[in-house]
């Protein structure tokens, strides 16, 4: 048994399906669709509204050091997923960077985790989805009956207990209508998030460019604001960190380009390009937006839903034109959110199947390259779960499944440059070990700050990934076959 566990994909073998031997999707993917994939995914409620939060709770005006400090933390893991997405250019992620290093059980371990991260978080999207058109919609006199409006389900001290709503019915909207271009294909499907890109993108540009005028440079003094009363983390040099650690989530979802290495036309140098720039060009982003944010109202009263609206508001009448424009990007950015993850997500479920670990009807593929039966299976799970669940539960599971997936992907460079140290490396993650140990302790960091209940739901969803892999997956698996 011990053997079966760890038997290992061979890395030559993950090579002839990049090349399309066994693969079936397309390459059509250029390092500009990258790119615009990775804006698409990072930039989306964290802009909109953890600046805000952030900057009125724990940091002040040097929110944007907190920033800066934690797209260093993802950069540092992005260089890891570089490295591997030029060694193995295929679907997958980090499951089947894992099934070349360290094995099938750990394979599935983590490839069930990013389930968990792809599925949660385009369900928590979707469910922000729904507050920001409900609002937009109530602006124009437009109010959905509330009990197709909201979750089914909530959760306070008391546990769960039932909302009085049937369903969200707008979370399950955006998602069929995300899924009605997954299906197209994969060109369309980055056009489409071109489109939305730009949009939300131009709205950021046109809140920062025209905002500058109305900055108050006494709203930044004190730059980094007295700590209080001793409490770790809330202002001071403290609270720059723990801004760090809450907008570290604003930057997930760059490692959603990696699932879709086999559909890029020279992975070896536009993954590694498309990763790293995307996540330079939203630390710019977040950084100007902050600037400008705290210094047109005053850190202190950021803590609202929609802080880049309320300082449109505040700013008066030379800047109100503008507040329309700021709900439409916040709902282009978060649909192109949903819709690289729900990218991600079906990928994930194409490789696994291809593997044999789950049913092979999930790695179809349409004559247009697009994986439709995982597809249609991500968009089912996720509508579901986007109708019933509330936003804060998502949240926290797909904070902790992401870090997991980073930690691993850290650890795995040394073990592959120590397995296979002459392995052809297009890209090399720099200072090897330093980078991928700090990187991984970072993460592992962040995990530990996160609720004991978060931690309790993560070992639940192991423990079912365990029962299906034990029961269905090792004696389907490709791996086993062949031995066999």
């Amino acid at each position: 048994m011990p053997n079966r566990l760890f038997r290992k994909k061979n890395i030559s073998d993950a090579l002839k399906e990049s090349e399309g031997f066994n693969g079936g999707l397309k390459r059509t993917l250029s390092a500009t669709n990258l790119v615009m994939l990775g804006i698409g995914a990072i930039v989306g409620t964290g802009i909109f509204v953890i600046t805000g939060q952030a900057a009125a709770d724990y940091a002040g005006p040097s929110l944007t050091i907190s920033f800066l400090i934690s797209a260093l933390c993802c950069v540092l893991a992005g260089l890891c997923y570089a490295e591997f997405a030029s060694i193995i250019p295929v679907s997958g992620s980090v499951y089947s960077y894992s099934y070349a290093t360290t094995g099938e059980f750990l394979a599935w371990f983590i490839g069930w985790d990013l389930v968990l991260e792809y599925l949660f978080a385009c369900s928590s999207v979707a469910v922000g989805w729904s507050g920001y058109m409900l609002n937009m919609l109530h602006g124009w006199g437009i109010d959905i009956p509330s009990h197709i409006a909201s979750s089914t389900l909530v959760y306070d001290d008391d546990g769960w207990a039932f909302s009085g709503s049937i369903i969200n019915f707008p979370a399950v909207f955006i998602v069929g209508t995300v899924t009605a271009f997954l299906i197209g294909g994969v060109r369309q499907s980055a056009l489409v998030n071109n489109i939305m890109v730009a949009i939300k993108v131009g709205v950021i540009l046109l809140f920062i460019g025209f905002g500058i005028s109305y900055i108050d440079v006494s709203n930044w003094s004190p730059y980094i604001p007295e700590n209080v009363n001793g409490e770790f983390g809330h202002y001071g040099w403290s609270g720059i960190l723990r801004g760090a650690a809450v907008v570290f989530f604003a930057y997930l979802g760059f490692d959603a380009l990696s699932t879709t290495a086999q559909e890029t036309r020279n992975p070896q140098k536009d993954m590694p390009r498309g990763i790293l720039i995307s996540l330079i060009i939203c630390a710019v982003l977040y950084v100007s937006v902050t600037a400008v944010l705290t210094g047109i109202v005053n850190y202190t009263e950021l803590n609202v839903d929609a802080p880049i609206a309320m300082a449109v508001d505040r700013a008066g009448e030379g800047l109100s034109w503008l507040s329309p424009f700021i709900k439409l990007g916040a709902i282009a950015g978060l649909t192109s959110v949903i819709l690289v993850m729900m990218l991600g997500q079906s990928r994930i479920y194409y490789a696994i199947s291809s593997d044999g670990l789950l049913p092979k009807i999930l790695s179809k593929v349409n004559k247009r390259g697009a994986p439709y039966s995982a597809t249609i299976f991500a968009s089912i799970v996720t509508g579901l779960i986007a109708g019933l669940f509330p936003l804060d539960i998502l949240s926290e599971l797909v904070s902790i499944g992401t870090l997991m997936a980073f930690t691993i992907v850290c650890l795995s460079i040394l073990v592959l440059r120590k397995t296979q140290p002459d392995l052809p490396r297009p890209f090399r993650t720099p200072f090897v070990p330093f980078v991928p140990l700090l990187g991984a302790a970072i993460c592992l960091m962040q995990m530990a700050a996160l609720p004991w209940n978060t931690w309790l739901r993560l070992i639940g969803w192991t423990a079912v990934g365990f029962i299906i892999y034990f029961l269905y997956g090792i004696k389907h698996s490709n791996l086993n076959k062949r031995g066999n």
